[in-house]
């Protein structure tokens, strides 16, 4: 715009020139004319052509001036304000996640922080010569300065030697070869230049040199006019008080105040919440691109497992935005365009009061058996209690032996993770799943009686039920019983005959159809061998045996052959208790409005509705019929689980050993041992919670009884607790 007005400014002093040139021109050829007598006046040529010339011009400038201030004018002061302003985004404190009864699981700890913007226009040698200043004041890490980056930083540091690591003919030589291009050749030599350089070289940098190092690598990291953290983490007030008084000799470092996740229930739940990246680390690399699309800058700090991850986009916030103003490179001025707004606070199915006391119980009740004689390898326990109608996860333990410590102690680690991400052959708590499915293909009628008996198949060992080995107690039973006492053999002629088959002593078994798509397709139903939904990345399927034949079907219909992971159980039987809804189980409960009013939560912006996967497709006579048997589990004389015949909630549920082998941390030669689990519900009449328990690798020969004990005296925690609220 200034130069237009200068342009238009010369144009009016040439013209005026001209034309006082002309004029005078006229004036002296008049008084020649009156000299020579002559009467007609006249206006010279050349002075007409001028005029008309004059005013096309006015003209033309009136014309473009009118354009660029009219019409083109917004686009020109944006034109101009782009030049001389940057808008930033500004992280934002991430949301707060709590349990069901608002105690806070993870918060926002402020921090010191150490800051720098790098301008547009800032040289190399400038940001050095402020990363050795601000070396001398603050200690850095550098423990993931690598070799590459000590030696790149040499050559900034000696050129000159770095210049005669290469010679002149090898630089003539590398750029004269056919077919290199310049970027090639300079890469190809610099390259050359690396490898040249000696580990004495790149070792002889001081501690002080290595901090500027690891500095300089904060500073020239992301984009330009983007704040970049230096040290967010252990700023002293001594170090925050030395960069703030130095902060006029140090170009674009700022002091300020940064966040950090806390945590503080300490190892509850830990291995679950997930992780946030650290400003260094940023955007991960196998999500970076979509994250870019989304407006995140690379050094942005995002959720990088589980729920963090999971609810990235709640918890982020909105970014605050901020506009820099630049003056010769430098920012002058920093204006708040958009405030802010720190991330949505999550709302979590859990109870926290009801987590922690099932992690003491799991961690008692393993410290009296491992490295015990009869239970060699137990080192792990889970358990699992979910709303069987709405699927809300009230807790997730998973508690896992870390070390033994030298005062005999034992040291846990959460394990929560391992509740949908690790699988386990789980036993006869199927049962009922083998059962549901004889009824739902018309190969068994509820109430039928069959002969629990030894199987003697053709090419196999025997095979029995645990109470009659020998025979002495063959009979025909029910199914109702056939779970109560948990026969095997009851399960084994279902599975014959879903495979086509009827026992006939000593003769072989042949697969008819496909019985195990057929077993599965079905379990599928109930949870068992597919993806529960859970609201977390990684869940685990469970593994699905590839071999089939006989032997494995019968393996199968007990329990002992797919594996299950303890959130799939309690889905399982959930959908028992509930009569026949697979509920998808979930921790999200609800999504808030971030609080400023602590404790007070902020208000509902969503709450998460029951999602119903499918239901069973079994009358509800015949799930009815599966909740008897599991009642007598828990009631009856010979009920295997038969401890909480006297609890007040009046439960119901299955027990279950399977037949494994442990292979250790190491995958080494595989050793055989038991599993052990429990699944449950109550009260029995109207359901309110359900459970699953699972101990992977118990015991060797004799059965303590770990799942059992551990689950009633988890119920019986849970029913207390829930007095203790009303």
């Amino acid at each position: 715009m200034n130069d237009l007005a200068y342009f238009l400014g010369y144009c009016h002093v040439f013209v005026l020139i001209v034309m006082k040139s002309e004029i005078q021109m006229v004036i002296e050829m008049k008084k020649k004319v009156r000299t020579q007598r002559v009467t007609r006046t006249f206006l010279p040529k050349r002075m007409r052509i001028l005029f008309v010339t004059v005013f096309i011009l006015f003209s033309a400038l009136i014309v473009r001036l009118g354009v660029v201030q009219i019409a083109n004018g917004q686009s020109y002061e944006k034109t101009v304000e782009k030049n001389e302003s940057l808008m930033v985004n500004s992280p934002v404190p991430r949301g707060n996640i709590y349990d069901r009864n608002g105690k806070l699981i993870v918060g926002n700890k402020p921090q010191r922080a150490i800051t720098f913007i790098r301008t547009s226009d800032s040289t190399q040698k400038e940001r050095l010569e402020v990363s050795r200043k601000l070396a001398n004041l603050i200690d850095v890490n550098t423990e993931s300065i690598t070799e590459r980056d000590k030696k790149d930083y040499w050559i900034r540091m000696n050129p000159s030697k770095a210049d005669q690591k290469v010679s002149p003919s090898e630089i003539d030589r590398i750029q004269s070869e056919q077919g290199v291009s310049v970027k090639e050749a300079d890469q190809r030599i610099y390259q050359l230049t690396l490898d040249r350089i000696s580990e004495k070289e790149f070792s002889s940098f001081s501690k002080e040199e290595l901090e500027a190092l690891a500095i300089y690598q904060n500073m020239s990291s992301g984009y330009a006019l983007s704040p970049q953290m230096i040290k967010n983490k252990g700023v002293t007030i001594m170090e925050y008080a030395q960069v703030s008084a130095h902060l006029d000799e140090m170009p674009g470092v700022n002091v300020t105040t940064d966040w950090t996740r806390s945590y503080p229930l300490d190892h509850t739940l830990r291995s679950v919440l997930g992780d946030v990246s650290s400003t260094r680390a940023g955007l991960p690399k196998d999500l970076l691109h979509e994250y870019l699309a989304e407006g995140y800058n690379r050094n942005d700090r995002v959720g990088t497992s589980y729920l963090e991850l999971e609810y990235e986009d709640l918890l982020r916030g909105q970014k605050k935005k901020v506009k820099n103003v630049i003056k010769d490179g430098e920012v002058v001025d920093t204006k708040v365009i958009q405030p802010g707004d720190s991330g949505k606070d999550l709302v979590l199915s859990i109870d926290v009061e009801l987590q922690k006391a099932i992690e003491e119980i799991i961690q008692e009740e393993l410290t009296k058996h491992i490295g015990t004689k009869g239970s060699p390898y137990l080192d792990r326990a889970f358990v699992v209690m979910m709303d069987p109608y709405t699927g809300e996860i009230e807790a997730m333990v998973g508690q896992k032996m870390e070390e033994i410590l030298p005062n005999g102690k034992i040291k846990f680690q959460d394990y929560s993770l391992g509740t949908f991400t690790s699988s386990y052959e789980s036993g006869s708590v199927v049962k009922g799943a083998t059962l549901l499915t004889g009824y739902m293909t018309n190969h068994l009628k509820p109430g039928e009686r069959i002969v629990d008996e030894p199987l003697y198949i053709k090419g196999t060992p025997k095979k029995s039920s645990w109470f009659n080995e020998w025979g002495q107690n063959s009979e025909p039973i029910s199914d109702l019983y056939a779970l109560e006492k948990s026969s095997n053999s009851y399960m084994w002629k279902v599975a014959l005959r879903i495979a086509g088959n009827r026992y006939v002593p000593e003769a072989p078994i042949q697969l008819n159809g496909e019985p195990f798509r057929t077993f599965r397709e079905h379990f599928a139903q109930m949870g068992l061998g597919v993806p529960t939904g859970i609201d977390l990345p990684g869940e685990s399927p469970g593994y699905e045996g590839t071999a089939e034949h006989p032997g494995l079907l019968l393996d199968f219909a007990i329990g002992q052959y797919d594996t299950y992971t303890p959130m799939q159980l309690v889905q399982y039987v959930s959908a028992i208790a509930n009569g026949g809804e697979r509920v998808q189980p979930h921790l999200l409960k609800e999504v808030r409005e971030p609080s400023n009013q602590s404790p007070a939560l902020g208000s509902i912006v969503y709450k998460k509705e029951p999602e119903v996967l499918n239901r069973i497709d079994a009358t509800q006579e015949e799930i009815q019929h599966i909740q008897k048997g599991f009642y007598r589990v828990f009631h009856g004389a010979e009920g295997t689980a038969n401890l909480f015949k006297d609890a007040p909630y009046n439960a119901a549920g299955k027990s279950g050993t399977a037949e494994a082998f442990y292979k250790g941390p190491n995958m080494e030669k595989a050793k055989p041992t038991y599993n052990t689990s429990l699944v449950g519900y109550a009260p029995f009449d109207h359901p309110e919670i359900a459970f699953s328990t699972v101990v992977p690798w118990s015991h060797q020969k004799h059965d303590p009884y770990i799942n059992k004990i551990i689950s009633k005296r988890v119920m019986d925690k849970y029913f207390e607790l829930k007095k203790q609220d009303k």
